[in-house]
Order: C-alpha cells, then sequence, then structure tokens
C-alpha cells in the first residue's frame, strides 16, 4: 500500500487547481497544466488541499503516482524546473538562438533542436546549456533528447551530459 497517496498536496498562494471527473488543471505564475487522471483514480479539493485517493485498494500504487505527478505540477507552475547540460570536448558549442538550439559536435553538419512548448533555452556559454519550463517531463525529455546527439565517451569523456553527472573513464589501449 502506498504511503505516498496518503500525502495531501497544499496548493500555495496564487495557484489554483480545477478538479473534473477525469482531468486535474493547474494555473499558476509560471503557467497552466493539466492532467488526465487514470479511471481507478479520484481527486478531491478541500479548502485549498487536493487529496488523491484510489477507487478500490488495489489501486494505491497508482493513486501515489498521479500523487507525485500532481505535486510536480503545482511545484511546476510556482517555481518552474531547470536542467543544466555541459558540453565537453575541443570545438563543440552551444547557441540558443529563439526556441532552437544550434550545436556543434563534431560532426560535418549543425545540429539544430527545436525546443519543444513550455520550454526555453538559454546558453549562458558556449559549453553550457540551461532547460527551463513549468513541466517536469518536458524539461527532462528535451535535456534527454539534446544529450542523446553525442552522449559522452568513456576514454576521454567528450560529450554533453548533465551538470554534475560523473562520467565512468575507461583506461586506453596497453602496447
Amino acid at each position: 500500500m502506498s504511503r505516498v497517496a496518503k500525502n495531501p498536496i497544499s496548493l500555495p498562494t496564487g495557484v489554483e487547481a480545477k478538479v473534473a471527473p477525469t482531468v486535474v488543471s493547474i494555473k499558476g505564475p509560471k503557467g497552466e497544466l493539466s492532467l488526465d487522471l487514470h479511471p481507478e483514480v479520484t481527486v478531491e479539493q478541500l479548502d485549498g488541499v487536493l487529496k488523491v485517493a484510489p477507487h478500490s485498494n488495489d489501486s494505491w500504487a497508482m493513486a501515489g503516482t498521479f500523487r507525485a505527478l500532481i505535486s510536480n505540477m503545482v511545484a511546476g507552475v510556482t517555481n518552474g524546473f531547470e536542467r543544466k547540460l555541459e558540453i565537453i570536448g575541443v570545438g563543440y558549442r552551444a547557441q540558443a538562438q529563439g526556441q532552437k538550439l544550434n550545436l556543434s559536435l563534431g560532426f560535418s553538419h549543425p545540429v539544430v533542436y527545436q525546443m519543444p512548448d513550455g520550454v526555453t533555452v538559454e546558453t549562458p556559454t558556449q559549453t553550457e546549456i540551461v532547460l527551463k519550463g513549468p513541466d517536469k517531463q518536458r524539461v527532462g525529455q528535451a535535456a534527454a533528447e539534446i544529450r542523446a546527439f553525442r552522449p559522452p565517451e568513456p576514454y576521454k569523456g567528450k560529450g554533453i551530459r548533465y551538470s554534475g553527472e560523473y562520467v565512468v573513464r575507461k583506461q586506453a589501449k596497453k602496447k
């Protein structure tokens, strides 16, 4: 039985929640997010608090999952989420141009990545990428897709990695 689902979600000031039988919508200063509910889960709103409950005793795990998703939505519309990437390698660089990210990663052509809706990109330096947005899933997915263009390789450590990610290095071939 999930204990996560039993914790209520408190709504901070400036955040509004609309609960329908199949959809939960959260609106705040950073944007608006909505989530389709699973048929086995119900959400109730009481005095600025959201409570998630399962329909039957067998669905506590699903209720815990949806409680975590709704909690992430509340955190996203109040503070937003941020993911930082680092580029390591000679000649590797990034440049943000509006909703597009131009990457030079040692290929014969530049890589242009179109950012999804709700995700913004910044490049404080040529080797740093900062993704921001209210939806945790979209920010994380965009970061994973950018990292997939040139994941860090184990011999020299070149490539795109998450900030703070540790890459296990291999020893070079011995003669």
